[in-house]
């Protein structure tokens, strides 16, 4: 399934599939790819998303039909497009207790004990389909189905960076502190999110991510090097694995 969609006048939205499969997934990394490969005249950016990648354009270099005729070009040699390795991020994970309040209720709700919801958690590896909602924020695909459960009737007012939360048949790590109505089951010490980076954020769609689980001395001593400005991002130990 390929087609091309108006967004006003200075975007088209490359619809790629109807669900979210890993296929599908490919074929928007496929394109994002190509897209920073040939730098099509008048291309602002593109916007990956779990089925589609939405192309914001400037209209007084290129117009919407010229663009379109770029990208059915460009999808001729897609299938030729190579994909890198994913990273394979592992991110550790201090769970329940302050730093997971929703853990013990989740359990219960999914008739688990805390130390089952963790394990499975832990245990599955998730793909990054795209950021959003807030800056670094991942979508994450990949949570077993045996955990999932429903948002919160009332959403939080404030949700602390690096809370991990469930929600639905997804899971996701909040960068920044923001109102949210995920069940959260625990947080990372890692920061998520850097404006004084380049790139700000530390995920990008096409990643793999684990979750390490780590007690509360460890998850202290993490937070303690990110306090006193450690480029934790860089530190192999606690981030990036090899795939």
């Amino acid at each position: 399934m390929l087609s091309f969609q108006p967004i006003g006048d200075q975007a088209v939205c490359i619809r790629l599939g109807d669900r979210i499969e890993p296929s599908v997934h490919d074929r928007v990394r496929r394109w994002c790819r190509a897209l920073e490969r040939q730098a099509i005249p008048g291309v602002i950016e593109w916007v990956p998303s779990y089925t589609a990648v939405t192309v914001l354009y400037r209209p007084a270099e290129v117009t919407y039909r010229q663009l379109v005729l770029s990208l059915e070009r460009l999808a001729e040699q897609l299938d030729e497009e190579p994909l890198p390795q994913p990273r394979i991020i592992s991110l550790p994970v201090c769970y329940g207790g302050e730093y997971g309040p929703d853990l013990e209720a989740l359990a219960e709700l999914c008739g688990k004990t805390p130390e089952e919801v963790i394990r499975i958690h832990s245990s599955a590896e998730y793909v990054v389909y795209m950021m959003g909602f807030s800056p670094g924020f991942p979508y994450l695909g990949g949570l077993p189905r045996e955990i999932a459960a429903p948002r919160l009737a009332t959403p939080r007012s404030s949700v602390p960076a690096g809370s991990v939360g469930i929600a639905g048949e997804q899971t996701g790590v909040y960068p920044i502190a923001t109102p949210g109505g995920w069940r959260l089951i625990g947080r990372t010490p890692i920061p998520l999110y850097d404006p004084t980076r380049n790139p700000p954020v530390l995920l990008k769609a096409g990643d793999r991510l684990r979750f390490r689980p780590i007690d509360r001395t460890e998850y202290l001593k993490i937070a303690d090097s990110v306090k006193n400005g450690e480029d934790v991002w860089n530190v192999r130990e606690w981030l990036t694995e090899k795939a």
